[in-house]
Formats: C-alpha cells, sequence, structure tokens
C-alpha cells in the first residue's frame, strides 16, 4: 500500500500544476487554456497509441464511445474551464481547497466498494478534512470584506459558486468512470486514459474551430495582441500541462488507485490540492495567512489519520479499478 500512496503524491505534485496554469496565462480566457490543453492532451494521446491504434479503436464500441464523450466533457473539459474560471475570480487557495472537498464526496460515494472499509471508521479523519475547507472559506471572505485581495465580494462569490461546479462535475465524472471502468475490462488503465484523452483533444480541437470563426478578431486581433498574448508560452505551458498532468499524472494514479482501496484513493486526492496550494503560495511569493495555514494542517491530518486507518484494517482485496484514469 505504501507504494500506491507514493504514486498517489506524485500523481497529485503534477495535477496541482493546473491550477497554476491560469496565473501564469492571465491573457486567455477559461474557454481557450481549456481548448489548449486539451488539443494538446489529444495530439500526446494519439502518439501513446499510434502504434496500435487501429488495433484499439478496432475494439471501441457505441457504449465505449459515449462514455468517452460524456467522461472527456465533465471530467476534462468542463471541469478545467470551471476550475480556470475559480483561480481567475476567487484566486488558487480557495479554488484548490474547495475542489479538495472531492475526498468527501469520493469516500462518499466509494462506501460500498470492494474493499472500503467501514465509513463510521473514517468519521473523525472526515470531519478533520471538512474542517480544512471551512477554514478556507472563512478566511476568503473575510479577506474579501476587508477589501485586501483586491477582488468585489461578488467576483470571489462566483468564483466559489464555479469551483463548486467544478467539484460536482469532477466528482460525477469520477463514479460514471469508476463503475464504468469496474463493468467493462477490455482496456487497460493506460490505454482507456489515452482514449478519453484523445476524445478530449477532438472535442477542443472542434470547440476551438468553431471559436476561431466565429471570433477570430477577439482571439487573434489587434485587440487581443494589445492585451499581452503570448501564443509561444501559451502552446509551451499548454504542452507541458498536457503531458505532466494529463498523461503522467493519470499513469501515476492508475497504480495508485490499483494498490489502495476507494476510501483511500479518495483521500490521496488531496495532494493535489496541498501542491497546488504549495505551487501558489510560491508563484505569489507569500505566505499562507493563518486560516490557510489551518486548513492546510487539517487537511494533512485528515488523510494521514485515514492512511493509518486503512493500514489498522488492512482490507483483503483493494478495489483494483476504483478512480482508474483518474482525470486529464
Amino acid at each position: 500500500m505504501g507504494a500506491g500512496v507514493l504514486c498517489g503524491l506524485l500523481a497529485g505534485a503534477f495535477w496541482g500544476l493546473v491550477f497554476l496554469t491560469p496565473r501564469l496565462l492571465p491573457a486567455f480566457t477559461p474557454w481557450e487554456l481549456s481548448i489548449g490543453r486539451y488539443v494538446c492532451y489529444g495530439v500526446i494521446a494519439l502518439m501513446f497509441l499510434a502504434p496500435a491504434l487501429r488495433r484499439t479503436l478496432a475494439r471501441v464500441d457505441r457504449h465505449d464511445l459515449a462514455a468517452m464523450v460524456r467522461q472527456s466533457l465533465a471530467g476534462n473539459i468542463v471541469y478545467y474551464i470551471l476550475l480556470a474560471y475559480g483561480v481567475q475570480l476567487a484566486g488558487i487557495a480557495p479554488t484548490s481547497l474547495i475542489i479538495g472537498l472531492l475526498p468527501l464526496l469520493v469516500t462518499l460515494m466509494g462506501r460500498a466498494d470492494h474493499g472500503a472499509i467501514p465509513l463510521k471508521s473514517l468519521a473523525w479523519p472526515l470531519a478533520t478534512v471538512a474542517a480544512g475547507i471551512a477554514c478556507i472559506n472563512i478566511d476568503l471572505f473575510t479577506h474579501s470584506a476587508s477589501g485586501a485581495s483586491g477582488r468585489s465580494l461578488m467576483q470571489n462569490v462566483a468564483g466559489v459558486v464555479c469551483a463548486v461546479l467544478a467539484l460536482l462535475s469532477w466528482s460525477w465524472y469520477t463514479l460514471d468512470n469508476t463503475r464504468y471502468l469496474q463493468r467493462n475490462a477490455k482496456f487497460t488503465g493506460g490505454q482507456w486514459s489515452a482514449l478519453y484523452g484523445l476524445t478530449s483533444g477532438a472535442i477542443a480541437l472542434v470547440m476551438g474551430l468553431v471559436g476561431l470563426l466565429l471570433f477570430a478578431p477577439q482571439i487573434t486581433g489587434a485587440a487581443a495582441q494589445a492585451t499581452g498574448r503570448d501564443w509561444t508560452l501559451f502552446w509551451l505551458v499548454n504542452a507541458a500541462l498536457a503531458l505532466g498532468a494529463s498523461m503522467i499524472g493519470n499513469q501515476l494514479w492508475n497504480i495508485a488507485s490499483r494498490r489502495v482501496p476507494v476510501t483511500l484513493s479518495g483521500q490521496l486526492i488531496i495532494f493535489e490540492t496541498l501542491f497546488a496550494l504549495l505551487y501558489g503560495f510560491v508563484y505569489g511569493q507569500q505566505w499562507p495567512r493563518p486560516l490557510e495555514l489551518a486548513a492546510i494542517v487539517l487537511l494533512v491530518a485528515g488523510v494521514a489519520w485515514a492512511v493509518r486507518k486503512h493500514a489498522e484494517v488492512r482490507p483483503a482485496e483493494p478495489a483494483a479499478k476504483a478512480l482508474d484514469g483518474a482525470h486529464g
């Protein structure tokens, strides 16, 4: 189980980078960031599948295609658009910590899975995580009310709403992905992740072409250039994100999800939140405020507590495919 926890930590380190991208590319809209990232992911997935592309695609039926489309939208494109809006409107810390509620939802959704320990055994660890989430929300709106954040109350509210919707989108994807892979074992985790990435790339490419046809002046015209759009940096950052967060991060998560129960998988996703916070504080060259620090401590304590609970119980057989494929 230790190797699974380590892989979950490393996946979180890669995934945490997605919260930094909207800050690195502030001149681009969340729609553009999502399209850029997933077009790059689709290209990388195509390269990964190339040696066996024809054989792999021949095994895809209409049910697989429907699953890939809905999961690509919920777990990738829509999720990332909402996340990026959350970061731009409310900031990295509130958005990452609100989405950090995912362990609570995944644990609840996976409570009946094989290998899961009784939910009552996780009551206090989950309560600790919830207390951490409460701290960051109190900090956000207290800071907003004082005017120190530079954002209006409405911006923060809109950012929180986007973060909550991103959380719901990814939670729905997680449940759908887990159930589908448990019912269909014809694809490995790597193959499904690549097919899912290829589908995301195709959808993003269509969205990009439609957007370019309808809004070309706003995207590439003089007014757009005046906002400081650096398209070279845009593609470099998104290519790095697609390779690191989408491809490598997903593969690490596939390893982790096969070695730990689904209830523990849910807790390990919190590493994404913690790394997002770390990157955000380093990029902003600031220390966390007291309530932000309290939130981080509570989240770490909650995850560590959950790990210890699982080590004490030692389920006979982890849920092999829980959360397999993760989020691209």
